[in-house]
């Protein structure tokens, strides 16, 4: 087995946490089996001196079964 990384952006209008969940509740919609996640970076939208949206930056790693995955 091998281990790919992708970097994703999550976008949140609750918190940081909920960001980074959001992208690893992407990337399993995607038929990625998910194993880890390293955060990169938090940021946020400001608007009338309100955080309105909470965003991560965020590496993924993910299982790569190649050919035995498509098999299946």
């Amino acid at each position: 087995m091998q281990v790919k990384v992708a970097e994703l952006v999550g976008e949140s209008t609750n918190s940081w946490k909920d960001a980074v969940r959001s992208v690893v509740k992407e990337a399993v919609k995607a038929g990625n089996e998910v194993t880890g996640v390293e955060v990169l970076n938090f940021t946020a939208n400001v608007h009338d001196g309100d955080v309105v949206e909470y965003k991560a930056n965020v590496k993924i790693a993910y299982a790569d079964h190649g050919d035995d995955k498509r098999r299946r």
